[in-house]
């Protein structure tokens, strides 16, 4: 017969799975509550629960309970330093009784938090075996001992823990998912941040071309945002109101894309057990944009000039034509006319596609984006991570704003995501960012945003002039601007060669 501890613990269990296992409530919370039961019914005064970061290879404080709760979270322990750091690298638990003789102890954390423990208890939190955090029971009550029982009740608690967390992972996946689905037809548009008089000038022309039924060819790194420019091309012009369906040629295996492209028939090959629509059907009516369109086998190029040039095509397994109109807007990263040139891309496809070619700028080219896109992204992130940051240090904003930033937008928002994950606030720090290469360093006269953005600027336009041996008819070709706005900056900017 269970005792009154016993029962108590286990009602505890049973009250936490209802609440995982409802997706109800959000992770933070669950974790909170789980680390709370763990510490009342074990008899702990504080407590903490650690997340282990692979990138940095360190752990963080997630959940800190106890009187110097708060200023625990200040720090981070990396992976195999400090009783937390050793349970996460070795995957083991861990029962220490004498904390002040124990090497493993990280006692400088203790010495600056003012909490001196005496006893610990740490367990690690296991999905699919691997470690993927720790939860620590520090000081025993009544200055008892941690005993095995203790152990096994808090393994308990810390396979609850990784339980909420693979369950949020999960119903994040599904949500995720769904949004993509929802993402094929005509909604879940981005918001397009646009400050600079670089891309101000791409935005005039695209409101012109969108008024035309002609198809556009989008050019540009990756990263800089092409579809943000295709919605906008979509949302200007007169099918507005009608589908807009995304396809992303390069993420579809080359097996599957003829039938998702053009829909296939039943019978048409195993599995295929009813007629089903392609995304150029779905979007009848309306825009389809092609991303990565570099990347379609030149058997289907040949489909795809067809659909172009008669507006029709036959599904997989079929002989009769379905006729569609539809609008094509393509992207890609990669050298075009170079892949005409060698035969890996039809030359009669690519003239058709590039009717209105658009070259989007990098986010290097565009340093006045740079503020309003952070302030977007953090707003977002701080949301979803449930942290409240005072923006951006000084020295952080004027970091980003003289990173070359090579992975351009999505590696901005990817930078900022990680921030508000790690960053303890008040303010996201330079290291927050952890952004370590292709960074240059502000000049010592950038104190702040305006000196910063001339000075990135400058150093832009200096290295394209040098490049392009003066010619400032190439350079401004290589920028993505117009001859006479490069004129201007070079006289504003008093830019010497």
């Amino acid at each position: 017969m269970l005792s009154k501890v016993d029962l108590k613990k286990f009602n505890t269990l049973i009250e936490i799975n209802s609440l995982i296992n409802s997706n109800q409530t959000d992770v933070h919370s669950l974790l909170t509550l789980i680390l709370e039961s763990a510490t009342r019914l074990i008899l702990g005064e504080a407590s903490s629960l650690l997340l282990v970061n692979r990138e940095t290879q360190d752990l963080y404080f997630e959940v800190a309970l106890g009187s110097k709760g708060a200023e625990v979270k200040k720090f981070t322990v990396k992976l195999g330093e400090g009783i937390a750091g050793w349970v996460a690298a070795h995957n083991k638990s861990l029962i220490v009784n004498d904390v002040v003789s124990e090497e493993r102890h990280l006692k400088h954390i203790a010495k600056q938090v003012g909490y001196p423990p005496h006893t610990m208890i740490a367990a690690p939190m296991r999905l699919k075996d691997q470690c993927i955090g720790v939860i620590e029971i520090l000081n025993k009550k009544g200055n008892k001992n941690f005993t095995q029982e203790d152990l096994e009740w808090l393994e308990i608690f810390s396979n609850q823990a990784a339980l909420a967390i693979q369950n949020a992972q999960s119903f994040e996946k599904i949500k995720t998912q769904t949004l993509l689905e929802k993402r094929h037809t005509d909604t879940g548009y981005h918001t397009l941040i646009a400050k600079s008089p670089l891309v101000l000038e791409k935005l005039d022309i695209i409101d012109r071309v969108a008024k035309t039924a002609s198809s556009v060819l989008l050019l540009g790194e990756s990263g800089v945002g092409k579809e943000l420019f295709a919605e906008q091309i979509h949302l200007h012009s007169p099918r507005s109101e009608k589908p807009f369906v995304r396809v992303n040629c390069a993420a579809i295996p080359e097996g599957l894309l003829e039938s998702e492209l053009f829909g296939h028939v039943r019978g048409a090959f195993t599995n295929a057990v009813h007629n089903r629509k392609g995304r150029f059907e779905l979007a009848d009516g309306g825009t389809i944009f092609l991303d990565e369109i570099a990347e379609l086998p030149l058997a289907l190029q040949v489909k795809l000039l067809r659909v172009i040039q008669q507006k029709s095509f036959e599904k997989v397994g079929s002989d009769t034509s379905v006729t569609v109109d539809v609008r094509i807007l393509a992207a890609t990263n990669r050298d075009i006319e170079k892949m005409v040139e060698q035969g890996e891309f039809r030359s009669d496809l690519y003239y058709r596609l590039n009717v209105l070619p658009i070259i989007i700028p990098p986010l290097r080219q565009r340093s006045e984006d740079i503020p309003e896109l952070a302030a977007y992204f953090l707003k977002k992130y701080q949301a979803e991570t449930k942290k409240s940051f005072d923006g951006f240090s000084s020295g952080a904003m004027r970091f980003m704003l003289s990173y070359a930033w090579p992975g351009n937008i999505r590696e901005l928002q990817n930078s900022i995501e990680r921030a508000c994950v790690i960053g303890k606030g008040p303010r996201i720090e330079t290291g927050d960012l952890s952004l370590h290469t292709q960074a240059v360093p502000p000049r010592a006269e950038s104190r702040n945003l305006k000196d910063a953005i001339i000075a990135f600027k400058t150093r832009c336009i200096k290295q394209a002039l040098n490049e392009n041996n003066g010619n400032q008819t190439e350079t401004a070709k290589s920028l993505g601007i117009q001859r006479t706005y490069l004129s201007r900056l070079i006289k504003e900017l008093s830019v010497t060669g």
